[in-house]
C-alpha cells in the first residue's frame, strides 16, 4: 500500500474520530450524567448481547456469499477468512467517504492472501448486487409502513436515498448485462467532460474501462451461476434483517412492548435508506439524527438518546473499533510473513 493511500486513510480516521466526538457531544449535551447512569443500571443486556449476535450474524452472511463466489471460481478461501476480509472491508468503509475505501482495500488484503484481484473484485460486485436489490426492496417496503412519518428533513433524505440507490442499481445491471452500450455512454461522458475543461478525466479512461470489464464477467458470472446468485440475495436479505432488528433488541432491552418488531424493523430500514447514500463516513451524525426524529415516539424523551447510542454503538461503532483490532492484528501478521 503507497505512502499516499496511507496518508489519506489517516486523514480520514481524523476526520472520522472528529465526527464521532462531535455526534457523542450532540446526542448528551442536554442529558443529566446521573440521568444516564440510572437509565443504564435499568437496561437488559441479555437483549443488548442478542443485538450484537445478530451483528456477527449480519457480517457471517457476507462472509458465506464471498466464499461461495470465490469457490465457484476454482479460489480456496475458507469461511473464517472470508469473515477476516469482511471485517476489514467493514473498517475501510467506515472510515471512509460514502464507504468508496472498503472494497478497493478489501481487495488488496484479499490478493495478499493469494485470491485473485479479479475474482476478488467479482465476488464483491455480486455482493453488492445481492445488497442494492434487498436495500431497496426493504426501504420501499419501510416506505409503506411509515408513511405517515414521512415529512420534512427526513422526507428529503429518503427521496434522495431512492433516486441514488435506485440510480446506482439501474446502472449496475445496464453494466452487467449491456457492457457495450455501458462503455459507449461512458466515453460519451468522459469525452464531454474532457471538452468542457477537465481534461485530466482522460487519464482514468483506463481505469473506467478495466472497471467495466469486471460488470461484463459479471454477467458471465450471473449466466453460469444463477442458484448462486439468488442464493446470495437471500443471504443478503438475512443480513439486512439482523441489521435492521438490532433497534427492537435495544427497545426490548428496555422493557418495552408497545411497538412490534415489523413496526421497529420498517423504521429501521427507512433510517438505512435515507442515510445510505450520504458522503460522509459511517452516515455519522445524519444516522443519528434521524433515529432521533423517527424513534421519538418509540422511546419517549427520557429514553430516546440512551436508545440512540445503544443502537449505534451495536451497528456501527463497536465494531469499527472491533475490526480496527482485525486490521492492526491482521497487518502485524502479513508484516511477519513478507520478513520470513
Amino acid at each position: 500500500m503507497n505512502k499516499n493511500v496511507i496518508k489519506q486513510l489517516v486523514w480520514n480516521a481524523i476526520f472520522f474520530m472528529i465526527l464521532m466526538f462531535g455526534t457523542f457531544w450532540l446526542v448528551l449535551k442536554d442529558q443529566d450524567p446521573a440521568e444516564l447512569i440510572e437509565i443504564a443500571k435499568g437496561v437488559d443486556t441479555k437483549f443488548l448481547l442478542v443485538g450484537f449476535g445478530a451483528m456477527l450474524l449480519y457480517f457471517a452472511m457476507e462472509a458465506w456469499n464471498i466464499r461461495n463466489i470465490l469457490r465457484s471460481f476454482g479460489e480456496k478461501e475458507s469461511f473464517w477468512r472470508a469473515y477476516k476480509h469482511t471485517l476489514i472491508g467493514f473498517f475501510f468503509a467506515a472510515v471512509t467517504p460514502g464507504a468508496s475505501g472498503g472494497q478497493p482495500i478489501e481487495v488488496y488484503y484479499m490478493t495478499k492472501d493469494g485470491i485473485s484481484a479479479g475474482h476478488g473484485s467479482l465476488a464483491l460486485l455480486v455482493q453488492v448486487c445481492g445488497v442494492q436489490i434487498s436495500m431497496m426492496t426493504l426501504g420501499i417496503i419501510g416506505m409503506f409502513f411509515n408513511a405517515g412519518l414521512l415529512s420534512g428533513p427526513l422526507l428529503t433524505l429518503v427521496i434522495i436515498g431512492l433516486i441514488v440507490n435506485g440510480a446506482a442499481l439501474l446502472l449496475m445491471w445496464i453494466a452487467i448485462f449491456s457492457p457495450k452500450l455501458t462503455k459507449k455512454i461512458v466515453h460519451f461522458f468522459v469525452g464531454f467532460i474532457a471538452k468542457i475543461g477537465f481534461k485530466k478525466v482522460l487519464e482514468k479512461r483506463k481505469d473506467i474501462d478495466k472497471s467495466l470489464e469486471q460488470y461484463a464477467k459479471g454477467s458471465v458470472y450471473l449466466k453460469k451461476h444463477p442458484k448462486e446468485f439468488w442464493a446470495c440475495i437471500f443471504r443478503v436479505f438475512i443480513q439486512f434483517t439482523c441489521y435492521f432488528s438490532v433497534p427492537y433488541f435495544v427497545y426490548k432491552a428496555f422493557g418495552l412492548s408497545e411497538y412490534s418488531f415489523v413496526q421497529i424493523f420498517a423504521m429501521q430500514s427507512l433510517i438505512f435508506m435515507a442515510t445510505s447514500a450520504l458522503p460522509i463516513p459511517g452516515a455519522i451524525g445524519a444516522s443519528e439524527a434521524t433515529f432521533l426524529d423517527l424513534f421519538g415516539m418509540v422511546f419517549g424523551a427520557e429514553l430516546l438518546r440512551s436508545a440512540t447510542l445503544l443502537n449505534r454503538g451495536i451497528t456501527f461503532y463497536a465494531f469499527v473499533f472491533l475490526t480496527m483490532l482485525v486490521v492492526f492484528v491482521n497487518n502485524l501478521l502479513l508484516g511477519r510473513k513478507e520478513k520470513k
